[in-house]
């Protein structure tokens, strides 16, 4: 989303206004690739440049972000939501390794499963839409 007026007329067509806080929100996200941030971790990012902002101003603006596709909310099953920008809208959800002892995340941007896909849709008689894999294990510095 590289456009200010392209998210304006988004916003507008779901009956929302592009307002100083959901584009902190937003910027916050983009400016922080690969950090998967929860929402009380963006809420005190982007207090720094709107300090009038509340935590439920956040919340909601998150979910309006993930329900138009702008941002992924992402379970890595530690109880928390994360977010991060949602690059490619069109592809698949990218595959994260989660380290179970220091909680580090780590993007396979490739997608591992597209032959596996086809084969499932093809056996099955199925149309596949999105999957989401996470592998638990110890990255390199906890092992």
């Amino acid at each position: 989303m590289d456009n200010v007026q392209e998210l304006k007329v988004l916003l507008k067509e779901k009956g929302y206004k592009l307002t100083p806080q959901r584009r902190a929100v937003l910027n916050m996200i983009m400016d922080n690739p690969g950090k998967h941030l929860t929402t009380e971790e963006i809420y005190d990012l982007v207090k720094v440049q709107c300090p009038d902002i509340g935590l439920a101003t956040v919340y909601r603006t998150l979910q309006i972000l993930n329900e138009m596709d702008l941002i992924l909310k992402i379970n890595l099953d530690d109880g928390c939501s994360r977010y991060e920008y949602n690059i490619h809208q069109d592809d698949h959800e990218h595959h994260h390794l989660i380290c179970t002892d220091c909680g580090r995340i780590v993007e396979v941007n490739e997608d591992l499963l597209d032959s596996i896909e086809r084969q499932i849709e093809k056996d099955y008689d199925f149309s596949i839409t999105d999957h989401k894999v996470k592998f638990f294990g110890l990255c390199s510095k906890c092992r």
